[in-house]
């Protein structure tokens, strides 16, 4: 396939299963409720079927840019979405929840071939210059999952069961196997690079623990003595990869990117502030029907919003990154996003629809700039030889600080809900509160992050200049 065609067909390729993947996810957190009363468990336990399938994209990402370089990112590609697909029906199927959860484990790691090997893709395919607009047109039609999401999810969950949530992935699934297999270009690396498989088990293993222990210390099941040796030997895994990675010579991530100031700042920094952000997914369908006692299909109405908003400022986003510069735009817009989230601890019952509209507007405006920033400017000084580890390691830093966040929020709500019920709505509304402002308050401090970076840093992308 010619380049030009290959630039005509490549966003829609990504932008289906990226469609895909952000439908499954916003269904699934406005059907936890139910989930939970099915498997009779409590709502909080079941973060482990988001955490789970987050924890699968942090623990599998890191090999996917190794798997694109050797077989090819169109094979990658399409084994990646069959894997997700199958996987959707496994989870439709389950009868309990740890089923549920291996299902999901199983749906990340499809997931984790889908994401790094779609943007890859893009990054090689379009110049700099062009990548920022690429990069949003795949995020538009991507952006229309969390529209319908919540939507669909909760009349699915009101007129049928949860389980019929799944098996909405299979069409579409179908669709994006079909895209790839006719437009998606297939990019192999020069050489055949060795996989790191002492690097895998010890950031592999490190990452999974400090994950699990996040989420069994959150359920209160675990001593803060066992925590801390826990806590100890998950950051020892992290350090020694750190100490292995230093000598290898093909390390599982590159490290030394770390020197490049634009990506470092983007991925750190991004890192940071998507610990605030990612627990929002999951305890706003908790705030909406627990708390405020609204049907699952309302809860998901109260979520379109921000994907609506979201969706208008992909189309300004260039602009306003030319126009003011990243480093300006990062800082002011985190600011934004944190007093947003704050904005979200006033909401209780009684509280006017309208506003909690505007909130979720508001939310999706400044979350829609923010992406964009974060993951373009990761690229703005990257060489091409080394834009597969560059998307390795942007996608796995992603997945993983979601993952904390999910947890973060989790873990705060349970904290301060204490040994009252979960079905206490005073209480569990209150302990959302105090959530929401913990999150916005590490959200508005994530901003610091971005005061490192030059006035002139990102212009290869957002002005087409010379890096």
């Amino acid at each position: 396939m010619n380049t030009t065609a290959a630039k005509s067909y490549l966003p829609w390729v990504v932008a289906t299963a990226l469609f895909m993947e952000q439908l499954d996810s916003t269904i699934v957190n406005t059907a936890i409720p139910s989930m939970a009363a099915s498997l009779q468990v409590t709502p909080l336990s079941l973060k482990a079927v988001v955490t789970s399938y987050i924890l699968s994209l942090a623990v599998s990402i890191p090999i996917s840019g190794w798997m694109a370089d050797r077989f090819g990112t169109r094979r990658v590609f399409m084994s990646a979405v069959t894997i997700f697909t199958v996987a959707s029906v496994l989870c439709g199927l389950s009868v309990n929840s740890p089923m549920l959860v291996a299902a999901r484990l199983l749906q990340g790691l499809g997931a984790a071939m889908m994401m790094p090997v779609g943007r890859l893709t893009i990054v090689r395919t379009f110049p700099k210059s062009e990548l920022l607009a690429a990069m949003n047109f795949v995020i538009i039609p991507a952006l229309i999952g969390p529209l319908l999401g919540p939507t669909v999810g909760g009349l699915i969950v009101h007129w049928l069961t949860w389980r019929d949530i799944f098996f909405v992935n299979v069409p579409v699934g179908v669709v994006a196997i079909f895209l790839a297999h006719r437009y998606m270009p297939d990019y192999r690396g020069d050489g055949e690079r060795p996989l790191d498989l002492v690097g895998l088990v010890l950031f592999g293993t490190g990452v999974a623990l400090l994950s699990w222990l996040l989420e069994v210390f959150g359920e209160h099941q675990i001593d803060v003595t066992s925590a801390a040796v826990l806590l100890f030997i998950a950051c020892s895994l992290l350090a020694a990869y750190v100490w292995h990675a230093r000598d290898a010579a093909f390390p599982l991530l590159q490290l030394a990117l770390f020197k490049i100031r634009t990506f470092r700042v983007s991925v750190i920094g991004g890192f940071i502030t998507r610990i605030g952000i990612g627990g929002l997914p999951f305890l706003l369908p908790l705030l909406y029907q627990l708390g405020l006692g609204l049907p699952a299909w309302q809860s998901g109405l109260l979520m379109m919003p921000s994907a609506a908003a979201a969706m208008g400022m992909k189309f300004i986003s260039v602009r306003v990154l030319g126009r003011f510069g990243y480093r300006q735009v990062l800082t002011v817009n985190t600011v934004l996003i944190g007093l947003t989230i704050s904005m979200y601890s006033f909401v209780q019952q009684g509280t006017p629809l309208h506003l909690i509209v505007m909130i979720s507007l508001c939310l999706g405006f400044f979350n829609s700039l923010q992406f964009s920033a974060m993951n373009s400017i990761a690229y703005a000084d990257v060489e091409s030889a080394d834009s597969s580890m560059a998307s390795t390691m942007a996608s796995s830093m992603q997945q993983l600080s979601m993952s904390f966040g999910l947890a973060t929020g989790s873990l705060i709500t349970g904290w301060f809900l204490g040994d009252l019920p979960q079905s206490n709505r005073v209480a569990l509304t209150g302990a959302l509160h105090h959530a929401f402002l913990t999150l916005a308050v590490l959200t508005i401090l994530s901003s610091l992050t971005f005061w490192s970076l030059r006035e002139q840093d990102g212009e290869s992308i957002s002005k087409g200049a010379p890096a």
